[in-house]
């Protein structure tokens, strides 16, 4: 047998209910189980959840008691507890009593998925909770299909994707929270009595201030590489909800799914309810595995070619902003390919008719090229990036129109708004939001992309922004019964619209850019290829948000930028070499004039990007370890990734804090081959002198143990000397 099975075990056990069969239902990943306690005729329950179990512990985790806790809780018959899902039915009753019909699991061309099928004991109301596996990740997604053949339709009140019970002790939780420009920052609590709700009401972007991601650690204050924790990831692109209730059980009570608040949803006979899916994991190696567990899934079954290096690009946008004229994006394709890059991306700015846009308070939706600032059109700019040896890619904000256009000249009711209401603007004053939920605004957005690559094949990436939320809750589309569906038939038709772009267009690489580092989900990644982690590019900034993004995504995924300095949004001044290794430890690229650059940090930067083309994959696909936690106040921040064969990692360090007479921790490495001699070089390097240990070898074993003395500054000449220092060594495997 292969590592992943999927077994469905009849233990011969018997439900309290009399002539009911209890069929222990075992779901399996290579390194875990869930067992699944499904009486048919009874409700199911969760068995285990945790390492994978042996076939003798299999027979005997039944009597063990571990959970026992019904596995998708209805409201009705037991009133006092929260519920993952509550319906009213056409003639008054709130109640449901579902029953399991049916268990089967079938395999799949990448695993296996069982289907748990139930009935109301009443009504013609029937539920489907599906598991699936992967025969190469340690991941199970779970879901739930709701539909009924009652005469009339029936409301959906609540309808969450899953519930977990977790059995209390010291559990902590760690999560995402922030704002614009200061997203994915790391919060990490006990859980305490009392209800912890975390949650997204804007609509269109999801985690700005909070992310559809948690951690449970089960064994006290998380910890990166040891200690028993849970992962769950709600893979949904709209508003969502994920409770966490502590009442005087046993056990914390965990709901994810769609956030229901002015979203109830009427459900007709025969129509299907599909929630999001909700990604588990489970790691005996603390956060650290967990974040793993997810990275390894995302780059092989839930990201975008995520098992293809990303290019190192140079985005127009912190270099000239709106400011876009033909010869400056020559320039700087030429800069951008002189340094070694592979991509230059055009940003906001290149459009308008009747309306340019000079500025954000017009032209979004009139995709016409602005004659006035690129006379030869978007073609001639294409064919100069292939002069150039470089690819091209370009900014588009599909989803939004502003009144100052002739979009919403000619289609005003395309915009979602209140029925006599003023409509509510966002950005620039007069930006508003297209409804995705009409057929023919979907049909206009994909029109769009195909237009413009049709027109120009030569583009090869999209920056896809998305910079306002739902201010008006209306849709013209939409008929009065179902007003309370707009934030959920948003992003069913922003789905569709993704599904056919990349039907048409696979190997189309596109960024999900909202407002910054709205839209870091798994719900929008199987379409997009990363995700601008935030419209703060300030190198100091970025250790924290991208340490925190990290707990859940991979650094394939996260776009890192070079920018200038001083930054453009907190106005610090960082060296040039601290910025570059901060960009280094995700997907590597520059948001920067490189006309304002010194020939000097020019050749810098070169150096920089020949050396990412050498870590890029270690980077990219390798296992993540985080070691020195910014959050801890310590002083410094450190990561490595490791290669799959362990035959190479890249080890980043940096400063934090500067102090004279401090005392940074050393740092140990972690995920090496013990029984491996690594070579250390340093990259990046600018001190006058070379490290002591540069081209020295050592084990694995002594690395992992005791790790390497960092310098606490740079020996450089008196005139550079300045208040940051970080560090970047690549250990390679001496054979």
């Amino acid at each position: 047998m292969r590592i992943l099975t999927f077994l469905l075990t009849v233990l011969s056990a018997w439900a309290g209910t009399k002539n009911i069969v209890a069929q222990n239902v075992h779901i399996s990943t290579p390194h875990t189980s869930m067992v699944l306690r499904v009486p048919e005729g009874g409700k199911p329950e969760y068995i285990y959840y945790g390492d994978k179990l042996s076939d003798k512990d299999l027979k005997s985790v039944d009597y063990a008691a571990t959970m026992h806790h019904e596995l998708y809780p209805v409201y009705g018959l037991n009133c006092q507890e929260e519920a993952a899902l509550a319906v009213t039915h056409a003639d008054g009753n709130m109640t449901l009593q579902m029953a399991v019909v049916q268990v089967k699991t079938d395999s799949t061309d990448t695993g296996f998925l069982t289907t748990i099928t139930m009935k109301d004991k009443i009504y013609p109301f029937h539920t489907n909770i599906y598991y699936k596996t992967y025969r190469d990740a340690d991941i199970i997604e779970t879901w739930t299909e709701i539909s009924h053949k009652e005469k009339k339709p029936v409301m959906l009140n609540r309808f969450a994707s899953a519930y977990l019970p977790i059995r209390r002790g010291d559990v902590w939780l760690s999560h995402l929270y922030g704002s614009w420009a200061n997203e994915g920052r790391l919060s990490q609590e006990r859980l305490e009595p009392g209800m912890k709700t975390i949650k997204n009401k804007d609509g269109v972007r999801n985690s700005h201030t909070a992310h559809a991601e948690v951690m449970f650690s089960l064994d006290g204050k998380p910890q990166e590489n040891v200690g028993n924790t849970i992962g769950a990831a709600l893979c949904y692109s709209g508003n969502y909800k994920l409770c966490i209730d502590t009442d005087d059980s046993d056990f914390h009570k965990f709901y994810a799914g769609i956030n229901e608040d002015n979203s109830g949803y009427l459900l007709q006979a025969d129509e299907v309810f599909t929630t999001p899916i909700l990604a588990l994991t489970y790691s005996g190696e603390g956060t650290g595995g967990c974040s793993r567990n997810f990275h390894k899934w995302a780059r092989g079954h839930r990201l975008a070619h995520g098992d293809k290096v990303r290019k190192i690009l140079l985005n127009s946008w912190e270099g000239v902003y709106f400011d876009i004229h033909e010869a400056g994006m020559k320039q700087m394709m030429k800069d951008i390919a002189s340094m070694g890059g592979e991509m230059f991306v055009m940003d906001d700015g290149w459009f308008g008719g009747k309306y340019p846009r000079n500025n954000d308070s017009s032209s979004l939706g009139d995709w016409k090229t602005d004659v006035n600032k690129l006379p030869s059109g978007i073609g001639y700019i294409v064919e100069e990036a292939k002069k150039n040896g470089i690819g091209f890619g370009i900014w588009i904000e599909p989803e939004m129109t502003n009144t100052t256009s002739e979009l919403y000249e000619k289609h005003p009711e395309w915009v979602i708004k209140a029925p006599q209401r003023e409509l509510v603007l966002g950005r620039g004053g007069t930006q508003a939001v297209l409804d995705l939920a009409n057929p023919e605004v979907q049909d206009f957005i994909v029109g769009l992309v195909d237009t413009l690559t049709g027109n120009y094949p030569g583009i090869e990436y999209i920056k896809w922004d998305a910079n306002m939320g739902i201010t008006n809750h209306g849709s013209n589309y939409l008929g009065k019964d179902s007003q309370s569906h707009l934030y959920i038939e948003y992003h069913r038709g922003f789905e569709k619209i993704c599904q056919r772009i990349r039907m048409k267009h696979p190997e189309l690489t596109i960024q999900a850019c909202a407002s910054g580092g709205g839209r870091a989900n798994y719900g929008i990644l199987p379409y997009f290829d990363e995700f601008w982690v935030s419209d703060n590019t300030d190198a100091l900034q970025r250790i924290y948000m991208q340490w925190g993004t990290s707990y859940f995504f991979p650094a394939i995924a996260m776009a890192s930028h070079i920018s200038a300095a001083p930054n453009h949004q907190t106005f610090r001044t960082i060296p040039l070499k601290y910025r570059i290794d901060v960009a280094m430890s995700g997907r590597l690229g520059m948001e920067i004039q490189p006309g304002n650059m010194t020939d000097e940090e020019k050749e810098m930067c070169r150096k920089a990007i020949a050396d990412y083309k050498k870590i890029r994959p270690i980077v990219q696909l390798g296992d993540m370890y985080r070691l020195l936690s910014p959050y801890d106040k310590e002083g410094a921040a450190s990561l490595m990734y490791v290669s799959p064969q362990k035959e190479k990692a890249v080890f980043y360090w940096w400063k934090t804090e500067h102090f004279c007479n401090q005392h940074l921790p050393r740092v140990k490495m972690a995920g090496l081959d013990p029984s491996k001699i690594y070579k250390v070089t340093e990259l990046n390097r600018i001190d006058n002198q070379i490290l002591e240990y540069e081209g020295k070898t050592f084990s694995g074993t002594f690395l992992m143990a005791n790790g390497l003395e960092i310098p606490y500054n740079h020996q450089v000449d008196y005139h550079k000397q300045n208040d940051y220092s970080s560090r970047i060594l690549y250990l390679e495997e001496a054979k």
